[in-house]
């Protein structure tokens, strides 16, 4: 399996932006990439999956075990020509002091040769004790070569390259000049998400252009090639596929609901779930469905449109007001309240959930979570009910004026959730919550989500027959 980790000495380095042209650059030679991401985050491997042609899929040592990162790598990565491992902030960067869970460690699990991105803007002969430095912090750690990124010249180029040479015995396998049309509009949680960029594909390609011409791509894949077999390998897992699809879940993907795992979704299918998406911008109605998703992305930018929606919002409303079972995440969240203010205006949501979204400068809950669920669960979320559970929040929004009553499914024990104490609005069949939630072995709450809406189907259906 060849395979390439990409990292930075800090961030905001690039590398983003550079793997994003990787992956269209190798794409356009006719390889197969397969993207992967390390960390919860959504928007990058939307990118990533864009440029790749091939879904990117998530890495995270907070909600896998070492097991199951190597053996969900294996899985993806077995019929690519190569893959891309894009890290999150910088080689050593992580969330404990020992670097357990770190861009590095990951490296080293998947004994992935690491290129290092480098913001070279106002640096000349200080490269090189940077360089020299990461190496050694950890040996283990193969940093195999370096991109120079935002160069302000061919002059700037050649001295980088003279001292890179002549102090160190890393290899430069790129040096992107600085070019601010390939820059990805940013907001408050990162790059643009591609489902909301209507020029993505042709950014993408303006990137794998660049990358081409300002990259060893040659010597890239013999750095992937470099690669030997992941000692140890897990044995891979193959999840029971459920025989028969008598499941319908809709799932709202448009540009306002976009923040889905890959995985999350072919959860669904081997549950037992056909998966029915629709487009609460344009759709007017639900399609004929048994259960309700609607994931993170950013309403707040299409609250105009949502609300002039009018019909599926009412749609929306009846239906979760009559019993349809539906999971909501954070945007999704954001939706079923009653409305969105953000920059001097206010628009109108779905109203089902009793308090209103208010928009803030700063982040109100960002960063890894750990819940604990109440007796109030719809479902089960993790194997072990009585283990917590494990996720990430980022969200701008708070949920405000909101009556005492209201039951949660979940006590949040790390993290912000909704009031700072609880997170997962239970009303009816359904479970609207600020966190995001990842289906792994530890925490397979798809399966559990499937299943209640299977049994809600099954009970409706005999209340049907009864009335009938």
């Amino acid at each position: 399996m060849s395979r390439i980790f990409i990292s930075a000495a800090h961030k905001s380095s690039g590398k983003t932006t550079l793997s994003i042209g990787l992956c269209a650059a190798l794409n356009q030679q006719g390889l197969k990439v397969q993207p992967f991401k390390k960390g919860p985050d959504y928007i990058d491997p939307m990118w990533l999956s864009l440029a790749a042609e091939r879904s990117c899929h998530n890495l995270d040592f907070y909600t896998m075990s070492h097991d199951e990162i190597v053996s969900r790598f294996c899985e993806y990565a077995n019929p690519a020509d190569i893959s891309l491992i894009e890290g999150n902030k910088g080689l050593y960067d992580g969330l404990d002091l020992d670097g357990s869970n770190s861009n590095a460690a990951l490296s080293k699990l998947l004994h992935a040769p690491v290129i290092l991105v480098i913001d070279a803007r106002g640096m000349t002969r200080g490269i090189a004790p940077l360089i020299l430095g990461y190496q050694q912090f950890d040996k283990d750690v193969n940093i195999a070569g370096v991109i120079l990124n935002q160069l302000g010249g061919r002059r700037h180029e050649q001295k980088l390259r003279a001292v890179i040479e002549h102090y160190t015995d890393v290899p430069v396998v790129g040096a992107v000049h600085r070019d601010p049309s390939l820059e990805i509009i940013e907001r408050h949680l990162g790059l643009m998400p591609s489902n909301e960029s209507s020029t993505a594909r042709e950014k993408i390609l303006q990137l794998g252009r660049a990358i081409t011409d300002q990259v060893d791509l040659n010597k890239v894949m013999q750095i992937a090639q470099s690669a030997g077999p992941i000692p140890g390998q897990a044995d891979e897992v193959i999840d029971e596929v459920s025989s028969q699809q008598d499941i319908r879940i809709g799932i709202a993907r448009d540009a306002a609901f976009g923040f889905y795992y890959p995985d999350d979704l072919e959860a669904f299918t081997r549950s037992g779930a056909q998966l029915i998406f629709f487009d609460t911008l344009a759709d007017t109605q639900l399609p004929e469905i048994d259960g309700l998703f609607i994931g993170g992305g950013f309403p707040e930018t299409q609250m105009r449109r949502l609300e002039q929606n009018e019909k599926m919002r009412h749609s929306i409303h009846h239906a979760i007001e009559n019993g349809l079972p539906c999971y909501a995440e954070c945007g999704g969240l954001m939706y079923l309240a009653r409305s969105i203010q953000w920059q001097g205006q206010q628009h109108q949501m779905v109203g089902i959930l009793p308090g209103d979204v208010v928009m803030h400068e700063r982040p109100q809950g960002r960063g890894y979570i750990r819940l604990h669920p109440t007796t109030n669960s719809l479902w089960p979320i993790n194997a072990d009910s009585d283990q917590e559970i494990c996720g990430h929040e980022f969200h701008y929004s708070a949920l405000e004026n909101l009556p005492d009553n209201l039951i949660y499914a979940f006590d949040v024990k790390r993290g912000t959730g909704i009031d700072g104490k609880h997170d997962g609005i239970v009303y009816k069949n359904l479970l609207a919550n600020y966190a995001h939630l990842r289906n792994t072995r530890q925490s397979p709450w798809v399966h559990g989500f499937v299943n209640y809406v299977r049994q809600c189907k099954i009970m409706m259906n005999d209340v049907r027959r009864g009335e009938s």
